[in-house]
């Protein structure tokens, strides 16, 4: 009888168990309710009309865009990605973050004269300016309008205490 009834409690707390998991890694964002007040943390990505929830997770933000072929142009600005992510903090403690922009057209082109909106963009670490540096407000240049590669990749950190969100406003097709 004590073990019957053991065995029945340790199976019911295995359950219990499966269930709090199972809600806690497949909730949409919400807040589970109950001692632990959990909450998930998602992230958003929002594409044309639809939004996709993902797990929060430090991996690199990409900004997804489809390019526009239709009347055969070479390159848009949507052949040039941007990444970013956090990494390791200064010594002194401000966050600091890694940006990759990648060159990724389909036709072979090199894309020259890269802009982003970046709003007043600025870091307590240098950043060389051959390759990243503000021009005005919401104006950055990349690799001094010089053409990057197909294919090509650029990186750099930055330090501030919060992520600027960066985007492609302008490209030269070469």
């Amino acid at each position: 009888m004590n073990r019957r009834f053991l065995f029945v409690l340790s199976s019911f707390s295995f359950a219990v168990l499966f269930l709090f998991l199972v809600a806690l890694f497949s909730g949409q964002g919400k807040n589970i309710n109950g001692s632990f007040g959990l909450k998930l943390l998602r992230l958003r990505i929002n594409q044309g009309n639809h939004t996709l929830l993902t797990p929060h997770r430090k991996l690199l933000r990409t900004a997804l865009a489809e390019p526009n072929r239709i009347w055969g142009e070479k390159c848009s600005k949507a052949d040039i990605v941007i990444n970013q992510g956090p990494t390791a903090p200064l010594p002194s403690g401000i966050p600091t973050y890694t940006v990759e922009i990648l060159n990724v057209c389909v036709s072979g082109c090199d894309i020259s004269g890269i802009h982003l909106t970046c709003g007043w963009f600025s870091s307590a670490r240098l950043i060389n300016p051959k390759i990243f540096k503000r021009l005005r407000y919401n104006d950055c240049l990349v690799n001094d309008g010089k053409p990057l590669i197909n294919g090509g990749t650029l990186s750099f950190q930055y330090a501030n205490t919060f992520l600027y969100p960066l985007s492609v406003s302008r490209v030269v097709c070469s």
